[in-house]
């Protein structure tokens, strides 16, 4: 972090730590040594004292390495905060009181410190929502309410949701009754699988950032999230982040200037790299996708006997659209300069995708129309086919993952992989021992597919392995 602080000083760029100090904190605080200090399984229990020193050491350690005095210090989504081991030591309190009584306790540490922190805004507002929800236009906070949020700290409004101006220009002015004017935090829409969700991102950073520039906010960011393994390459972003930088340098966004500074900051093709959202925005799903499927991920990672997405997918030419995807992500390669790399991975995602989108629901017609024949061929060729080309996937997968990224997280890519592979052997030898009359039917096979979200058509942000690739509750959640 020391050595990225330096480059980045180089070019003026000011680097700032990001951490969580209340919730977002599973991986902490499901380890026995923090039990203690925790409310629920990923919030820390305001008020005990094991957790404001776990916050200190925290916050030094983020700090140290970087040259700025700023700090962001989390605190969003606590959904629960106040209703598990808080409630029991202290009853039911309003959860506005109860962040107050947190933040005042960190800000102490920040001051000690020398810090000027900032934190995410929404448990304000989702404290004063009824439903609970950031986003309410019904909830109402006074300004005799926000008046008694402690002072020193720099709320971020984070909003990568709607494509309204309206509503951005009303919630910067609603966060303005805390005193000062926020900073907006958008959002690059990468995180839910392989793909970059342009129309997603277009459509919601264009009118946030419009209305940042009308309402004078002055500094604004964009997350990059990493949601449930981060299939997607970290350089997808690349177009998202020129489209954040335009707005930044215009008043108003020309989308020529757009295309032609990023091919001349990038040496990337425009074009091509727009092709991405096409991963997702497959047939069946409306044009921008903004209600956000994610059939690339569920897809790849499914089950082939079981199936749980194939009934939502009934009808979807997928094998088609993904069969000439991978031949327009081979024709980008040498087109984008030193990022090639991208869509020499991503020919690859949808060169398995154009044999395994469809390749449940044809083996379990050949089943149940009793075709051994095509059976026989998916034993045969298909199935060893598909098994080779996620291998070849697995193997790019891993060679750009390590010159990227540290080395941890890997593990669980690897996990995917193994397990995908070994479920394909396991449907060739199933299918062999019942042709063979070894076994008297295959059984998943004869069990009825029903839509996974009980609606037909297909499913938007299905982003959890464990979901995806079993109906067993011990599935891995990762």
């Amino acid at each position: 972090m020391k050595e990225c602080d330096d480059y980045a000083d180089i070019f003026g760029i000011e680097m700032i730590p990001c951490i969580q100090t209340l919730a977002h904190l599973i991986d902490v605080l499901k380890w026995p040594v923090y039990w203690d200090m925790r409310d629920d399984e990923e919030t820390l229990l305001v008020g005990e004292e094991k957790a404001y020193k776990f916050i200190e050491d925290l916050i030094v350690a983020a700090s140290a390495p970087f040259r700025t005095k700023r700090i962001h210090i989390g605190m969003d989504e606590a959904w629960r905060l106040g209703l598990g081991a808080y409630l029991e030591r202290n009853g039911l309190r309003k959860k506005f009181d109860i962040m107050n009584e947190h933040l005042a306790r960190v800000l102490k540490i920040v001051e000690k410190h020398g810090l000027e922190p900032m934190i995410w805004s929404d448990m304000y507002f989702r404290a004063a929502s009824k439903t609970g929800d950031y986003y309410d236009l019904e909830a109402e906070i006074s300004y005799e309410l926000a008046s008694t949020v402690p002072k020193g700290v720099q709320l971020v409004y984070w909003d990568y949701y709607h494509d309204n101006e309206d509503f951005y220009i009303e919630y910067i002015k609603r966060h303005r009754k805390f005193g000062s004017d926020s900073i907006f935090a958008g959002g690059i829409w990468t995180w839910t699988g392989f793909n970059a969700n342009w129309g997603k991102t277009f459509n919601t950073t264009n009118p946030a950032l419009n209305a940042c520039k009308k309402e004078g906010i002055r500094e604004v960011f964009v997350t990059i999230w990493g949601d449930n393994g981060t299939e997607s390459n970290v350089f997808s972003n690349l177009l998202g982040l020129q489209l954040f930088a335009e707005h930044g340098y215009a008043k108003e966004l020309d989308m020529d200037k757009l295309r032609n500074r990023f091919e001349f900051c990038t040496g990337c093709n425009y074009d091509d790299f727009m092709s991405i959202k096409y991963l997702d925005e497959v047939p069946g799903t409306d044009k921008d996708n903004m209600e956000n499927y994610n059939p690339s991920k569920y897809l790849m990672w499914q089950d082939l006997l079981t199936g749980l997405f194939d009934k939502n997918i009934e009808g979807l030419p997928l094998n088609e659209h993904y069969e000439k995807l991978t031949k327009t992500f081979e024709n980008a390669i040498k087109r984008n300069g030193e990022y090639g790399f991208l869509f020499e991975y991503l020919t690859k995602v949808s060169y398995v995708l154009s044999i395994k989108s469809e390749i449940g629901i044809k083996i379990t017609e050949a089943y149940r129309n009793g075709n051994k024949t095509a059976l026989q061929d998916f034993v045969d060729k298909e199935l060893p086919e598909l098994k080779k080309r996620v291998k070849d996937l697995r193997k790019t997968h891993k060679q750009q993952w390590f010159k990227i990224n540290k080395a941890l997280g890997w593990d669980i890519m690897d996990m995917r992989y193994g397990s995908l592979l070994i479920r394909i052997q396991s449907a060739i030898e199933q299918i062999k021992d019942y042709l063979d009359g070894k076994s008297e039917n295959i059984e998943e096979l004869e069990q009825e597919r029903l839509s996974f979200t009980g609606k037909p058509g297909l499913v938007r942000y299905a982003n959890y392995y464990g979901l995806i690739v079993s109906a067993s509750r011990i599935a891995p959640k990762a």
